[in-house]
């Protein structure tokens, strides 16, 4: 921690395409609940709500400060093999809830958002925008729902080169659908980020960049993803003006301990002396800018090595 505190000296990805989605059946409209993104045993919400949904943890995640203390810093590995695709966004129900994943964050962050009778898709609403702390007005159809985009708070680009290429479909999905990695964004700011991180791109409301980097910390945390150097040291600089930013809480799909996506740990002299090495440590394929990755071992000099 001293060592971060010490160092402290602001800066994801746009929303797949807003048209029309496939819904379930026709169901009358359900009850109130406090978080449309809770699991299928919560009951489901027909207007919106202005308030954050509760914490689904019970202890306080403490200060990103410290997390960002214990996050692993390493190089940016190549995009080789990207495909947004492979992360399943809005392609598979993760909370169980019987709602794609746009409508349950749109439900989640509109204020007096109207809802279809089927109680998953919104309609209308208001959004009070985090980056840029402005009001917009959303309505649904296919002129207007790009005004407000669902936004990978740690983009699906960054993540895949800070460690996702090693996942499984199944943590790729969860983290492209985890409500603690998405919010309702201006849809024109959300394109400008692009899939950059905080070392290129932060909210142009300075207000919302200290909870914003907390949030991109508590999902780095959570998925074991690693930070670049200019990176850590970007979001080092915005914790400075608010060193008792809390992490938010985990949602209900998030996971409770990390994934395999941590860097793995080089042999003392920082790089492996072969593939089988590599391979024996549990560490390949390595990518460029992983820890133990060198030219000699990338045979065919595509980035990846051992493959």
């Amino acid at each position: 921690m001293a060592g971060l505190l010490a160092a402290l000296t602001l800066a994801g990805c746009s929303d797949v395409s807003l048209g029309p989605s496939t819904q379930p059946a026709e169901r009358p409209p359900a009850t109130a609940a406090a978080d449309p993104t809770a699991p299928a045993d919560a009951t489901a919400s027909s207007r919106g709500t202005a308030a954050p949904p509760a914490p689904t943890a019970s202890t306080d995640p403490g200060p990103a400060v410290a997390a960002l203390d214990r996050l692993v810093v390493a190089g940016r590995a190549p995009l080789t093999g990207y495909d947004r695709d492979l992360f399943g966004y809005r392609a598979v129900d993760a909370n169980r809830n019987g709602c794609d994943t746009r409508n349950d964050i749109l439900r989640r962050d509109l204020v007096d958002a109207v809802v279809r009778a089927d109680g998953c898709v919104v309609l209308s609403g208001t959004l009070v925008d985090p980056y840029s702390g402005g009001t917009i007005a959303f309505e649904r159809g296919a002129a207007t729902s790009g005004a407000v985009q669902v936004d990978h708070v740690v983009a699906l680009a960054d993540a895949w080169q800070k460690g996702a290429q090693r996942w499984d479909a199944a943590t790729r999905e969860a983290f492209a659908n985890d409500p603690l990695n998405l919010l309702a964004v201006d849809g024109t700011l959300n394109a400008a980020k692009g899939s950059g991180d905080a070392a290129t791109w932060l909210p142009p409301a300075r207000g919302s960049r200290c909870a914003y980097v907390a949030r991109q910390v508590a999902v780095k945390q959570a998925y074991a993803l690693r930070v670049t150097a200019a990176e850590r040291d970007a979001i080092a600089r915005v914790l400075r003006s608010c060193p008792d930013e809390a992490l938010p809480p985990p949602s209900p799909v998030t996971p409770r301990r990390a994934t395999t996506g941590a860097a793995p740990t080089p042999p003392p002299d920082g790089s492996f002396a072969s593939c089988a090495d590599a391979r024996a440590a549990g560490a390949a394929p390595l990518h460029a800018g992983d820890p133990g990755y060198r030219r000699g071992l990338d045979g065919d000099g595509d980035g990846i090595a051992c493959e």
